[in-house]
């Protein structure tokens, strides 16, 4: 009977297996039959929408399924944009670009970024226009480098200033007997606030308004520049709301005409040196990157390598969302022993997370600068545990409005005792010896809390022994700019935690100084494996986890949950962001 159960068992499986296989062939047959070539039409406008979400490094999968059975998550690279508007600039049939976005899915820094390109393509003689029913803070950020901006007669204009919110768990955990327990070094140390107090404290309140307030003043700066509006003008209408309607948009010159879409669709006709019945040929920045613009051609034998250090810094292998020490290892050891590869730029998009992780990381760069320089870019974030891994480079470059710094270090476990009381469970232990250790179950006693301390410090000690000697500081002067305390790019400039305020290209650039080369290309790193089982896994629902819990409880819901499952990732002490911000 077990022979024969197990031979069913067996047929039954490869005819599974046939059936899955059978599915595929076709969905390869029916999205190779349906597919067509992209092409770039005479007289186009390049269209530039960024509700897809952009991130600092996003290659193109080699899963041969992805596409085919939706499983990959829709994204944009900023390194592909960036290339697409340059190669657009002397691209003939480009007559020029058209910033049309439901918000944009991007950091402040990329959008930034994307922006001082559009301002270097405007030099070619072309056109940038703007059009949105409703512009939100970042799509008018990025709209006002337009030559006209114009909105929807019943649109709206959101234009307030800075703003951003932390919410405190302490009476919560004092209600439910539920609470974390923590220890932490540096008193911007903020992660871990929520957890010990009901309000914000007033070092934390003062870290957050000045790196807010000098974010918001970047941001003025490029508005007035192309808008030819006063700072303290722009200050007035934000204090006032004078953006709100479209007509006090008109009187206050954030934007030039009041039309509908149609009436847009003509003036860039026009624009584009075609009459009013001709049509218009539009591209978007998807499909131009699609056609292969997303790349800058060069047979330069040299090489700058390039490796993307994005997401939340986690003790492991890594991949596309997470920093895991042995993806990056391996990338700076590849990198460097890659043929014609004369420096590499580390790019850190990074909140930290795991100081072990973190640390392994920092003594690969040590390896690779005996042998290379080095050079790091930092993106939208760059602190704690990302500060960690850049604070050693030959160089730092950060865009002004990268958030950095937050050179602090904490530890958080979980607790239930009160709970556990309240709802009658009780612990009993049972150990060999009479070291110190820990129960979810049990207050947290004076002696682990003293172990645990004594590990936290001496990690920050560590911390600061590496800032100071990468950026040739005292101790002393580094810890009085450390204490986990955040700063904006330009506030890491004036107090020496960064070198210079630039993008990843200016970073490049002085890479390809350091090597003494003139003429080069960019190679990237890390090649991210392609897995089949993960694939197969979700093949039964056809849609990728994150589409499927979207689609279920929400884009702000999604952004919760991934918080909270970061957290319950935690291993270790951490080197990390104090919050989780979302600036509005």
């Amino acid at each position: 009977m077990k022979f024969l159960r197990n031979l069913l068992a067996s047929i039954f499986g490869t005819f599974i297996a046939l059936g899955i296989l059978f599915i595929l062939f076709i969905l390869i047959i029916s999205a190779v039959g349906e597919s067509e070539k992209v092409t770039v039409k005479q007289n186009s406008v390049l269209e530039i929408g960024l509700e897809t979400l952009v991130k600092d490094y996003a290659p193109k999968s080699d899963d041969p399924f992805e596409e085919i059975l939706g499983l990959s998550d829709e994204k944009l690279s900023l390194e592909k944009i960036l290339n697409a508007i340059e190669n657009a600039k002397d691209d003939a049939k480009i007559k020029g670009i058209s910033i049309r976005s439901l918000g944009v899915n991007a950091g402040m820094s990329q959008v930034q970024a994307i922006r001082k390109k559009l301002v270097d393509f405007k030099e070619s003689g072309k056109f940038v226009n703007a059009y949105a029913d409703i512009y939100d803070q970042k799509t008018y950020y990025l709209s006002s480098v337009a030559d006209s901006i114009f909105i929807n007669p019943i649109g709206a204009l959101d234009f307030k200033g800075l703003s951003t919110e932390v919410l405190f768990f302490k009476d919560f955990e004092d209600k439910t007997g539920v609470k974390m327990e923590v220890v932490r070094h540096g008193k911007y140390k903020s992660a871990v606030e929520p957890y010990l107090y009901n309000k914000m404290s007033n070092d934390n309140r003062n870290q957050i308004t000045s790196f807010l307030k000098s974010i918001w003043n970047e941001m003025l700066i490029d508005i007035s520049n192309s808008r030819n509006i006063t700072i303290e003008k722009l200050n007035t209408i934000a204090d006032n709301l004078l953006g709100r309607t479209p007509e006090l948009a008109i009187e206050n010159n954030l934007v030039d005409e009041v039309l509908y879409y149609d009436e847009y669709t003509s003036k860039l006709k026009l624009a584009s040196g075609l009459s009013v019945d001709d049509k218009l040929n539009t591209i978007s920045i998807a499909d131009y990157i699609s056609t292969g613009k997303g790349r800058l051609i060069s047979t330069a034998p040299n090489k700058i390598a390039v490796i993307y250090a994005q997401g939340t810094i986690m003790y492991g292998e890594g991949n596309e969302d997470i920093i895991g020490q042995e993806l990056m290892i391996n990338s700076l050891r590849k990198a460097r022993k890659t043929k014609g590869v004369k420096a590499i730029v580390l790019r850190v998009n990074s909140p930290g997370g795991s100081a072990l992780a973190s640390d392994l990381i920092w003594r690969e760069i040590e390896l690779t600068k005996q042998e290379i320089p080095l050079v790091v870019s930092m993106g939208d974030v760059a602190a704690s545990g990302g500060y960690y891994i850049a604070c050693n480079a030959d160089k730092i470059f950060a865009q002004p409005t990268t958030i950095t710094g937050s050179i602090g270090v904490f530890g958080m476990l979980p607790n239930i005792s009160k709970l556990s009381d309240k709802i009658g469970i009780n612990a009993e232990q049972v150990k060999t010896n009479t070291g110190a250790d820990y129960s979810l179950f049990e207050p947290m006693t004076d002696e682990f809390r003293a172990v645990t301390k004594e590990g936290v410090e001496q990690v920050y000690t560590t911390f600061l022994q590496r800032v100071a000697t990468g950026r040739n500081m005292s101790i002393k002067v580094v810890d009085s700019i450390a204490q986990g305390r955040v700063w904006s790019g330009v506030e890491a400039l004036e107090n020496g935690l960064i070198d210079e305020l630039g993008t990843l290209d200016d970073a490049v650039a002085y890479a390809a100084e350091l090597a003494e080369v003139t003429d080069y290309k960019v190679r990237n790193f890390p090649n991210y494996k392609f897995d089949l089982e993960d694939k197969l896994n979700g093949f039964p629902f056809m849609q990728s986890k994150e589409k499927l819990l979207i689609k279920e409880i929400g884009l702000e819901n999604y952004k919760l949950y991934q918080t909270l499952k970061h957290f319950s990732e935690m291993k270790g002490i951490q080197a990390r962001m104090p919050f989780v911000f979302d600036i509005q």
